[in-house]
């Protein structure tokens, strides 16, 4: 999209600050939930900058705009954002109020809106724009709805049931739980606004959102295991209704501000995290008594159940198999020539789906070729669509949304031969992965207390990667779910310091990227699982990988794998052709077998 189209846009904006009497406005990547990912309507930065990131913000001024955006984007905010429109400001390193403090005045009043923004971002804001003599105002309707003219309406689509027996819980039991919890606490009411807690909660899933299964709508859950659902009533069908039950009353969504008045004197616990500050402003404006907690569907989500556990594995054979049939694939065609970013992550959409039960992608695949695999959250469109050339590593990010689990997985491959560094910085990855793959830690163990040793060995080098480890993942649900993450404790990420518990889903994904020529990255998910250990004195906990299909052996340099690391990829690739070969193709079987064949090793040239 052209600089003058976004130059416009941001006139437009300006102009309707000013008609309102203001002098600023910040834009973020959120939705009244909070969410990760959201709907198209609310894509307000990507209409705004052009940015098509996870996670940044826009601040803009009479005179002065900003991107902000961490170190996962920094190339392609470049990329996609005029830099004579707006600045580009990394964090942590800085941040909106930083920005904003050195370029207000006093008396300006800089907008936000509190629907898409949590409470404690609000006060700090506030607090350093006071210091300058500005202020920050609360601002509904968004400015920008009423610029964006052609802006989508919210999703229309129907909620459907979630059956207990893929869920191996039903809603009704896990209602009475937080019911427990809420009196065990001394509270009436918790405020659920994560769309993936409501999805769990109740058993429904929705399309409200690309690639996440979850329907638009706010709950209030109560003590006596009774709960209002704000969802738009056309959306729930008849099925869904007797679902719920009689115990679960439903509102319009456009009722529940007005719900949050009702709770007059009542102890509501209310996730600072979670819910946006127009819901604390409502309920201090309602005189409740708000009291601040972790929403109650976080933890137990997480922590999967035998059944959720069983279908992911199979969900995740299932999704091996196309991804096995994929990289054949690849093998036979890349090399040809011809082949293109878009064809490649089309082509393997077709392999998961002849596969059947695909419900939709888990994200956008990342479907990166050469330099563009240097780019960690890279999106592929028309616009920066590379070809597939020979001389080149391919990374390709993916994952698919089934009724029984959700998958992320990431292989890179050699196009040709690769060159020596490339197959050095591959097996540095490969030997982080297994490195935290056959980690044992003690119960109570934090994920930052465990990325390290997936970075080690790229740390010996002197190099290193700028995202995390590892994150959390439902079942059939978000494919980036808390609370848990393994990553460096440094910045204050959420997760990190969350205790690893048996049940946990989570990726495991270490990568090296050289700016300008390629990118690696090798993702498997992984169940937290107890372990059994001889005279052990403390409950220890390890990992179960759960996805399979091939790594590349051709990037492998088998003289810096130590005989133990060589025998863990023998073996996953032992237990890779044993679970995958009964459901692949004939025609696709015997690549398989070669492609998890033992290293071709020489044992002396293993590292002692």
């Amino acid at each position: 999209m052209s600089s003058a189209i976004h130059a416009e846009r941001l006139a437009r904006v300006r102009a309707e600050l000013a008609r309102r009497g203001l002098d600023g406005f910040v834009v973020p990547i959120s939705d009244e939930h909070m969410s990760e990912y959201v709907g198209d309507y609310a894509q307000r930065m990507a209409w705004l900058t052009g940015f098509g990131g996870s996670a940044g913000t826009a601040a803009v001024l009479p005179e002065k705009a900003a991107v902000f955006v961490d170190g996962r984007y920094t190339v392609q905010v470049r990329d996609q954002v005029d830099g004579s429109l707006f600045d580009y400001v990394g964090v942590p390193q800085s941040s909106v109020a930083e920005w904003l403090g050195a370029n207000v005045s006093a008396g300006q009043k800089i907008g936000f809106d509190p629907w898409l923004h949590g409470i404690d971002w609000a006060r700090s804001l506030e607090r350093a724009l006071a210091t300058k003599g500005a202020s920050l105002v609360a601002v509904t309707p968004n400015p920008l709805d009423a610029a964006w003219d052609d802006q989508p309406a919210p999703s229309d689509a129907v909620v459907t049931v979630h059956d207990a027996a893929l869920a191996g819980q039903g809603a009704v039991e896990k209602r009475a739980i937080i019911a427990d919890w809420l009196k065990a606490n001394g509270l009436d009411t918790t405020v659920m606004t994560a769309l993936d807690s409501i999805a769990w909660t109740f058993n429904i899933r929705g399309q409200d959102v690309s690639h996440t299964p979850v329907g638009l709508s706010f709950a209030l859950l109560h003590a006596d295991a009774t709960a209002d659902l704000f969802i738009a009533p056309e959306k729930v069908s008849d099925a869904v209704r007797a679902h719920l039950g009689n115990s679960v009353r439903i509102h319009d969504r456009d009722a529940f501000e007005a719900a949050l008045a009702g709770l007059k004197d009542k102890k509501v616990a209310v996730d600072p995290d979670r819910a946006v500050a127009a819901i604390f402003t409502a309920l201090e404006a309602a005189g409740a008594r708000i009291e601040r907690h972790r929403d109650p569907a976080v933890l137990p989500k997480a922590i999967k159940n035998e059944t959720e556990l069983s279908g992911t594995r199979a969900a995740h054979v299932r999704d091996g198999i196309a991804v096995a049939r994929f990289l054949k694939w690849m093998e036979e065609v890349a090399p040809q020539g011809g082949l293109d970013e878009l064809g490649a992550a089309a082509k393997l959409r077709e392999f998961r789906e002849a596969g059947g039960g695909l419900k939709d992608l888990s994200f956008d695949t990342i479907s990166a070729a050469g330099p563009n695999g240097a780019l960690p959250h890279y999106k592929v469109d028309e616009t920066t669509n590379r070809a597939i050339e020979t001389g080149t590593l391919y990374l390709v990010d993916s994952g698919g949304q089934y009724a029984d689990g959700t998958t992320d997985i990431t292989r890179t491959i050699a196009i040709g031969t690769p060159t020596a560094e490339m197959r050095r910085r591959f097996t540095q990855v490969l030997k982080g992965h297994i490195a935290l793959a056959t980690a044992r830690f003690p119960k109570g163990t934090r994920g930052s207390q465990l990325d390290i040793l997936a970075r080690q060995y790229l740390w010996a080098d002197g190099v290193d990667y700028a995202h995390g480890t590892g994150h959390g993942v439902g079942t059939y649900l978000a494919v980036h779910e808390g609370p848990q993450r393994i990553a460096k404790p440094a910045g204050g990420q959420a997760g990190t310091e969350e205790p690893l518990h048996a049940g946990m889903i989570l990726s495991n994904e270490p990568g090296y990227y050289k700016a300008g020529a390629f990118g690696i990255r090798i993702e498997n998910l992984v169940i937290v699982v107890p372990q059994n250990i001889a005279d052990a004195e403390e409950e220890m906990l390890g990992f179960e990988t759960i996805t399979f299909a091939p790594i590349a052996q051709n990037l492998v340099d088998v003289a810096l794998l130590s005989a133990a690391e060589a025998d863990w990829l023998d073996a996953y690739h032992a237990e890779v052709f044993a679970k995958l070969a009964d459901g692949t193709p004939a025609a696709d079987r015997d690549w398989l077998e070669v492609a998890c064949a033992p290293l071709d090793r020489n044992p002396a040239a293993l590292a002692a």
